[in-house]
């Protein structure tokens, strides 16, 4: 399966040849390079062997046989699809048990900073592919195929796009030298830090992006960096790290947007057939940033074949199908995927008239046979009524010949608003559950979150609900009562539960810092005294660890306080709380 792929350990890296004995304890080998990418394959078509993974850079970064050999069915398109040229897409893979790699101090600083839906994966890879079919008499079988691929656990799909734009077509011309050069320059570049503007000089190019952070405002235009430097060459902005094109990727479905958003709200499980690789992977990818800024909880795959790993786990029939969107390209899956619940199918784009062709909603006893037409074959009904106005303004907007980012910019807007009118109510009503300030002292622990009542929720709607900020009109409570069973509210709720009870440790903290140590010390107890310095000090690690958000100033007075407790205390008893 791999022909030059090392296997040492992971962190042993010193460079794409052997390691040195001298370079081994030189901290953080390839840590720059490892914040963006975890390695950089080739993979080949061999005639007896298949796919082959033929390299892997850097040389020693360990992937497990499974992870290889996914990789490799994962980076050619199918029979199916008959692409020639060159093609991008991507993919998504589960990381075998066992094999996390150690994270960074910087990948937990990254998640603190960045939107929940842009954090580092902890235990999938995406995978960025850029494949080439040619002709070519000098091969046997006539054809040269070959793809790069880009594996990270960052979400970038347009920066990483736009690099291997850069890259391959570079490298299937020189191949060795470009990418040892690319892997060395990529180890230069600075750590993405959220709300950032970076600079990433690579192969004579220098492509600026801003890395997205979840204090920025959503934006309904693309932000344009500015950089205050005098680069030359002038760089190459991205306006994006990580967002498609929404309306070309909608195209055939623009009718059906609201009822595929509601899917996703739900967590559905969805399969979407596609006419190649970049189609599928693009609509699924679309798909699931329908939800931001709320974190898509479920599994997806934007791109999968009848050889993954999961094949078996995601077609059997003896348990109901799993919450995953499915990318395929294969008309095989019709069959295999009947007893799912829906099946989006699209066919290549074609315009009718000035709108995209559009698919037609269809039952799913329509869905027999392999060359089924494009449609969605679901029996959902909406919740909530289509939106046509949004439709209206997206057709003149085409008969007006408007540039196509402006239709995206339209559409994402629309899905931001109704995302957020559908949340904002969920997010009132936790903040409700959240003791006073007032009632947080500092010598009692401090009062617990209340619980989350699905029916006082349900009746604070009447006087809050999302009517106040969406004019769609439909069952908003019918909607509410399906999302309470998804994982959305789940992964929803057990985030906000985890920062309230975070900022409640805080202000508990806070609390202890304005209150008079020397007081409360009096006529305590040593063992309470102890138990103080503990909690204290328990408190301060969560602190700076970035799991509290708690301001320097109090960091400092705590660790004043904890001296001053310490110092109360008789000598044998200070021995063991500061050892030497």
């Amino acid at each position: 399966m791999d022909a030059l792929s090392g296997a040492g350990p992971r962190r042993a890296r010193c460079s794409l040849g052997a390691a040195s004995p001298g370079a081994r304890a030189a901290a953080a080998p390839w840590a720059r390079f490892s914040a963006w990418l975890e390695c950089v394959c080739v993979v080949t078509f061999d005639l007896e062997l298949g796919q082959a993974l033929e390299l892997v850079y850097p040389s020693d970064f360990r992937l497990t046989d499974k992870e290889k050999s996914s990789i490799c069915y994962l980076s050619f398109p199918d029979s199916h699809s008959g692409c020639l040229g060159d093609t991008q897409f991507s993919f998504r893979i589960r990381q075998c048990s066992g094999q996390r790699s150690p994270w960074h101090a910087e990948d937990r600083h990254y998640n603190s900073g960045a939107p929940v839906s842009l954090q580092r994966e902890p235990a999938h890879y995406f995978g960025y592919v850029y494949f080439r079919q040619v002709k070519d008499s000098s091969v046997k079988r006539g054809y040269f195929q070959k793809s790069l691929v880009l594996v990270s656990r960052l979400p970038f799909v347009r920066l990483f796009q736009a690099l291997l734009s850069l890259i391959a077509p570079e490298y299937f011309s020189k191949p060795a030298p470009c990418l040892e050069a690319v892997c060395s320059e990529i180890d230069e570049w600075p750590a993405p830090v959220p709300g950032q503007t970076l600079n990433l000089p690579v192969m004579g190019v220098v492509l600026q992006v801003h890395i997205p952070s979840r204090v920025d405002k959503p934006e309904y235009s693309p932000p344009k960096p500015c950089s205050h430097e005098n680069l030359l060459p002038a760089p190459v902005i991205l306006t994006s790290v990580h967002e498609l094109d929404l309306f070309r990727c909608f195209q055939p479905v623009l009718t059906h947007v609201q009822t595929l958003w509601e899917l996703m709200l739900l967590g559905e499980p969805l399969v979407v057939l596609a006419p190649s690789p970049a189609v599928s992977s693009e609509l699924v990818l679309a798909l699931i940033s329908c939800l931001q800024p709320l974190k898509f909880c479920c599994d997806y795959r934007p791109y999968f074949t009848i050889h993954d790993s999961e094949f078996k786990e995601f077609t059997t029939r003896t348990q109901a199908p799993p919450n995953v969107v499915l990318g395929v390209t294969n008309p095989f899956f019709i069959k295999t995927l009947q007893h799912w619940p829906h099946i989006l199918r699209v066919g290549e784009p074609k315009m009718a008239g000035d709108l995209p062709k559009q698919v037609k909603l269809k039952k799913p006893s329509r869905l027999k046979t392999l060359d089924t037409k494009p449609g969605l074959y679901t029996a959902y009904s909406a919740h909530l009524h289509r939106d046509k106005a949004l439709l209206k303004r997206l057709l003149k907007g085409l008969q007006k010949k408007k540039p196509w980012d402006t239709q995206t910019a339209l559409l994402r807007r629309h899905l931001l608003e109704l995302t957020q009118s559908f949340i904002i109510p969920l997010e009132h009503y936790m903040a409700s559950l959240m003791p006073l300030q007032k009632n947080i002292t500092a010598w009692k622990t401090p009062p617990q979150i209340r619980p989350f009542r699905q029916d006082d929720f349900l009746r604070s709607l009447e006087h809050a609900g999302p009517q106040l900020t969406c004019i769609l009109k439909g069952d908003w409570l019918g909607l509410y009562r399906r999302f309470f069973k998804s994982p959305h509210f789940d992964g929803w709720y057990r985030q906000r539960h985890k920062e309230m009870a975070q900022k409640l440790e805080a202000l508990h903290l806070e609390a202890i810092c304005e209150a008079n140590i020397e007081t409360w010390m009096k006529d305590k107890s040593e063992v309470e005294v102890v138990d103080l310095v503990l909690k204290l000090r328990e408190k301060l690690v969560q602190a700076q660890g970035h799991q509290l958000p708690v301001k320097e100033a109090t960091l400092q007075r705590a660790q004043l306080y904890i001296e001053t407790v310490i110092g109360s205390l008789p000598k044998d008893l200070q021995a063991v709380l500061c050892p030497p």
